[in-house]
Formats: C-alpha cells, sequence, structure tokens
C-alpha cells in the first residue's frame, strides 16, 4: 500500500466519475457523424473517443471541416444534454461530506467548460467547488496539467502529493502523474495487467464508500 498523502484539494473528473451522460454524448456524436455521411458509433466507441477534448479530437475525426462538426455537436448536445444527466451512485453523499471538511474540491474534466458548469448546477454541486474546468478554460487540455494549474490558482495550492485527482480512466492518471500529483483510480474495476503501465493510479477504490474511507484516513 502506498503511504498515503492527506489532500488539501482533491480535483475530480466528470463523466464516468461523478455524472453519467452518455447517452446525450453519443446522439450527438451520432447525430453529427450522420450530417458528414459516416457511419454511427456505439456508446463504447463514442466513450473512448470522448476521453480527450473536443479541440484536439475533431479535427483529426473531421479534417478541414472541424468546426463546423463542432457546432453541430455541441447544438444537438446542447438540446438534451441536462435531460439525460445522472449522478453517479454515492457521488452527491460524497461531495457534501467532502464539502464539511477543510479541502479544496474541483472539477478537471475534457467536457466543453459551458456544458461541464451547466451539468455541475443541474446537479445542485455548484456550491461544493471552488474551480469547475473544462476543455478550452486552459491553454491546453488534459492530459496536459495546464487546467490543474488552473483549477489550483483559486485555492492558491500548489501540485504535489497533497492534491489528489480522482478519474476513472488511463487520461485521467495521465495526469495525475504529468501534473505530479496523487493520482486515485475511482471504479469497480481493479487494474487491469499493463493497463496503466505508463501511469499507474497511486490508489484504486471500487467506491465512494472506500473513497471516503481512504480520504479520512489520511
Amino acid at each position: 500500500m502506498s503511504r498515503i498523502v492527506r489532500p488539501r484539494a482533491i480535483l475530480f473528473d466528470w463523466d464516468d466519475t461523478l455524472a453519467d451522460n452518455w447517452d446525450s454524448i453519443a446522439a450527438a456524436m451520432n447525430a453529427t457523424l450522420k450530417v458528414f455521411g459516416r457511419a454511427p458509433w456505439s456508446i463504447e466507441r463514442s466513450r473512448a473517443e470522448a476521453r480527450r477534448s473536443l479541440r484536439n479530437s475533431f479535427p483529426e475525426l473531421f479534417g478541414p471541416e472541424w468546426e463546423k462538426a463542432r457546432d453541430i455537436f455541441y447544438r444537438e448536445f446542447g438540446a438534451s444534454h441536462l435531460a439525460h444527466l445522472k449522478a453517479r451512485p454515492g457521488a452527491g453523499e460524497t461531495l457534501a461530506r467532502l464539502a464539511e471538511g477543510d479541502f479544496f474540491l474541483g472539477v478537471v474534466s475534457n467536457k466543453t467548460g459551458d456544458f461541464l458548469r451547466e451539468e455541475t448546477a443541474h446537479l445542485g454541486w455548484t456550491p461544493y467547488f471552488g474551480a469547475i474546468v473544462g476543455a478550452a478554460d486552459a491553454a491546453r487540455d488534459k492530459p496536459d496539467p495546464a487546467p490543474v494549474d488552473l483549477a489550483l490558482k483559486q485555492a492558491g495550492i500548489p501540485r504535489g502529493p497533497a492534491v489528489w485527482y480522482v478519474g476513472d480512466q488511463a487520461v485521467d492518471m495521465e495526469l495525475a502523474g504529468r501534473a505530479a500529483v496523487t493520482g486515485v483510480l475511482l471504479r469497480e474495476r481493479a487494474p487491469g495487467p499493463g493497463e496503466f503501465a505508463a501511469h499507474p493510479p497511486v490508489h484504486h477504490v471500487p467506491s465512494f464508500a472506500a473513497f471516503e474511507s481512504l480520504v479520512f484516513g489520511a
């Protein structure tokens, strides 16, 4: 077991960590693909592709027409994302308990910042967070450390082991590794062999209850 450094700041990924909105993401992506005469994607492929921010992935996917594709996606997603948004089980309760402590809480996500803040407000969670940083809010998107720096600037807390970044995917642990903060993998499934070879999590917890035990026991 890695030595536990008590967190001063806890930053969370959004989709599949705190919230679930994949129905809207997949539907908006398929509406965009349809305009360009392309075959629809499964939710699984949408999940995989959405790990990168839109400004990083769409130029590769759509070439010189990527801005047109972006506008279509934003229009479709904006029309439905709040209706399909769900909190991950236990997330709201854990955030409420963390907010009673002396931790700085924030969100760092590759979801576009305006949509991210709308979703946070819709779930009633905005008061919990000192920073809500989405794609295009910082000079570069995750896994670059720039959005972590932007979030921590609000608290005056430097990067280091006392900053925890909590997520469910390899890109989240890559961000933690590149930012030199403590990466916490929050998902039921344990890391597979070699899955996080380049940037292994410092801690793995299978549930929010286990995460709370880790935080309050540190």
